[in-house]
C-alpha cells in the first residue's frame, strides 16, 4: 500500500535554520526595578572641591584658536614679569635658567663683594675718548698709553680672578656641576655695578 507521500521542503528542509536562534528572539529583561541608593557606583564620589576644580578647568580651556592664543601671550607676560622681579629681588624661582643654581649664585656673590677692574672701563673709555680727541699730540700720547693699560689691567685681574673663584667653586661645590660658572662671573664683571642683573645681594667686602 503506497505510503502517504511527503512534502519535499520538509526534507530539504535546512537543519541549521531550526538549530539557529536569532539573537533578536532572545529574551530581554525589561525591568524598572529603581537602582539602591546605597549600592556601589563602581567608582568613587569625587569631593566637591576636587569636583569644582574640574568645573573650573573645563570653563577656562580656551575653545577657539584665538582664546588660546590669547591666555599663551597672556601667561608668556605674567612668566617675563615674574622673571623681571625675579631679577631686581634675586627670587630663586623665577631667575632665567642661566643664573639659577647654588653655583650661579655663589659667583654672582662672589664677584659682587669686590672691586673689579673691568666694571670702570666704561667711564674710564670716556676720559680717555676725550683726551684721545684734543688736538695735542702730548695728550693724544697719553690717552693712547691709557688705553694700554686699562687693558692691561683688566686680563690681569680677569685671570687671577678666575683663576681664585675656580678654586673657591672647588672647594665650596666639589660634588655639584661648575661648568660655565667662572666666565658667568667675568661677564657680570665687566659691567657696572648698579647695572648687574639679578641686582646684588651683597655688599662690597662681605664674605660670600
Amino acid at each position: 500500500m503506497p505510503g502517504k507521500p511527503v512534502p519535499l521542503g520538509f526534507v530539504f528542509r535546512s537543519r541549521a535554520k531550526e538549530e539557529k536562534t536569532p539573537a533578536d528572539k532572545a529574551p530581554v529583561n525589561f525591568s524598572k526595578q529603581s537602582r539602591d541608593p546605597q549600592a556601589p557606583k563602581g567608582r568613587p564620589t569625587p569631593k566637591r572641591s576636587e569636583a569644582q576644580s574640574q568645573r573650573r578647568s573645563v570653563a577656562n580651556t580656551p575653545t577657539t584658536r584665538k582664546d588660546a592664543a590669547k591666555r599663551q601671550r597672556e601667561e608668556r607676560r605674567q612668566a617675563l614679569e615674574r622673571q623681571r622681579q625675579a631679577l631686581a629681588g634675586g627670587d630663586e624661582r623665577y631667575l632665567p635658567a642661566r643664573d639659577k643654581g647654588p653655583v650661579r649664585k655663589f659667583a654672582r656673590d662672589w664677584t659682587d663683594s669686590r672691586f673689579n677692574v673691568a666694571e670702570f672701563f666704561l667711564p674710564l673709555a670716556v676720559v680717555i675718548l676725550v683726551l684721545s680727541v684734543v688736538r695735542v699730540p702730548a695728550i693724544q700720547n697719553i690717552a693712547l698709553l691709557l688705553w694700554l693699560i686699562v687693558i692691561v689691567l683688566i686680563v690681569l685681574d680677569a685671570a687671577l680672578s678666575g683663576l681664585r673663584l675656580k678654586k673657591r667653586l672647588a672647594e665650596r661645590f666639589p660634588d655639584q656641576n661648575r661648568r660655565g660658572a667662572v666666565p658667568y662671573a667675568l661677564m657680570r664683571s665687566l659691567q657696572m655695578r648698579r647695572l648687574r642683573l639679578p641686582k646684588p645681594q651683597v655688599k662690597r667686602g662681605e664674605r660670600p
